[in-house]
């Protein structure tokens, strides 16, 4: 029997009136609660804990007729995986101190791409000589600002739905991400690589490059949330942690996961979401094609390995 679907939770289509009454009612209580924090404090991002603590609400919130205990086995499932991105949020922050960032061999590599379409320019400064304007935010920047910050909550989501929908599916899941975060983590370690935005205060880029992948929240209004962001960009991230790019990364890994679970024509939707996170990435100055394309690799890689380890690991308990 497969072993996915003797861990998948029985669906729950026919909930008695009582307990859809009070799903509703919890989900609209946590959801106006994030909201405000959101708000008044800003995206949870910086901190696993925190972004775990709202998922791990919304799995009480979403089931909150039942006891206890289960509510519990979300600790028990998730407090190793937190404690883990932990660490890769606290290591991450001291990758660049074993070498000197590497810089020319990312530009020259999209100079080689894309130059004969960009008259010999970076993608990152043609695209925000066509469309940047520094005195005005137009819509599509509030676009690619929910784009960049989906990036810290689309991957915890996923996992958290698939957890609370079938346990085997989150637990595949979420070996993959983990065998990437990690991947990426020791890349940054060994191989340094700063982004457009660094280039160009550094003087490897001839021609200015700006970094605004949060301006979006001031036309939102929100902007204790676009504070924090630029915070957490200053203060708490790795500044040459550009290759593999890992947000186009993760939003790979979150589509590629359920591709062959959807049917062909669903695939170009599903798509749309890392083209979209690669747009973002390189017009607001974040990572050049090269890092989206590498970070795209390592998610091939680490499907093919854990999947194989996977199959391994199943044929060994037969």
């Amino acid at each position: 029997m497969d072993p996915v679907t003797t861990l998948e939770t029985p669906p729950e289509t026919d909930l008695p009136p009582d307990r859809r009454r009070r799903r509703i009612i919890g989900m609209t209580v946590w959801a106006v609660a994030f909201v405000l924090f959101v708000a008044f404090v800003g995206v949870p991002t910086s901190d696993p804990l925190t972004a775990f603590g709202w998922l791990w609400l919304a799995t009480i919130a979403w089931r909150n007729y039942q006891p206890w205990r289960e509510h519990l086995l979300f600790l028990r499932d998730w407090l190793p995986v937190v404690l883990l991105l932990v660490f890769y949020n606290v290591s991450r922050g001291s990758a660049d101190k074993l070498f000197a960032p590497h810089v020319q061999f990312m530009i020259d590599a999209d100079e080689h791409m894309f130059g004969w379409l960009t008259g010999g320019r970076i993608p990152t400064i043609w695209l925000q000589q066509h469309l940047y304007d520094p005195s005005h935010v137009p819509w599509w920047e509030v676009v690619t600002t929910m784009v960049y910050i989906s990036h810290f909550l689309t991957v915890p989501t996923v996992a958290v739905v698939l957890w609370v929908r079938s346990r085997g599916l989150s637990y595949r899941f979420m070996r993959r991400w983990i065998a990437l975060s990690m991947a990426g983590l020791v890349t940054y370690f060994l191989y340094p690589a700063a982004p457009p935005w660094w280039a160009a205060e550094n003087g490897y880029l001839a021609e200015p490059v700006a970094r605004f992948s949060s301006r979006g929240f001031d036309v939102l209004g929100l902007h204790s949330a676009g504070n924090t962001l630029n915070a957490l960009q200053v203060e708490q991230s790795n500044p040459v942690a550009a290759m593999p790019s890992l947000h186009t990364a993760y939003a790979m890994m979150a589509v590629a996961f359920f591709l062959p679970m959807v049917r062909k024509r669903w695939w170009p939707l599903l798509l749309a979401y890392p083209l979209a996170m690669t747009f973002t990435l390189v017009y607001t100055g974040e990572h050049y094609v090269v890092d989206v394309l590498l970070g795209w690799f390592y998610v091939g890689a680490i499907f093919l390995t854990v999947g194989w380890a996977e199959r391994r690991w199943a044929a060994r308990k037969r």
